[in-house]
């Protein structure tokens, strides 16, 4: 049976909520709260990995302006962006008032590469940069 075009796959969405700053972000978006524009751009880099394009900007549109949310999943999506460390989320979060990592204080938290399993291209996307780094930093 095909879903309807604003529901959102349920088993993606078990996945991402095995991370609890991504529970969070779900919860904000559903409840239709503005989680900024970082929390956005952190939901969908790492989203983008689990759910549909329309999926993803379907969820984003609940939050903020549909033309805001699909210009975002394209920009990500053509930029090829790798799910952010906890420490860059940590550094957005500095520049909004919407806690992207609910408690902050616990070193787990927004550690989305210890709760969530990527595809491979993910993992082999940001070896290849750390050697492109480490080769150029070596120069």
């Amino acid at each position: 049976m095909a879903r309807k075009k604003d529901e959102i796959n349920p088993e993606a969405i078990e996945a991402l909520r095995k991370d609890a700053m991504m529970e969070h972000l779900i919860d904000a978006l559903n409840e239709g709260t503005d989680i900024g524009h970082y929390g956005r751009f952190v939901f969908a880099s790492i989203a983008r990995h689990f759910l549909s394009e329309d999926e993803l900007i379907s969820l984003l549109e609940r939050g903020d302006d549909g033309e805001e949310a699909k210009r975002l999943v394209h920009d990500i999506n053509t930029r090829n962006y790798s799910p952010p460390r906890r420490e860059k989320i940590l550094s957005y979060q500095e520049k909004q008032d919407f806690l992207i990592i609910p408690n902050p204080d616990d070193p787990d938290s927004g550690n989305v590469y210890r709760d969530l399993t990527f595809p491979d291209a993910v993992y082999d996307h940001i070896a290849e940069y750390r050697h492109e780094k480490e080769t150029a930093n070596a120069a």
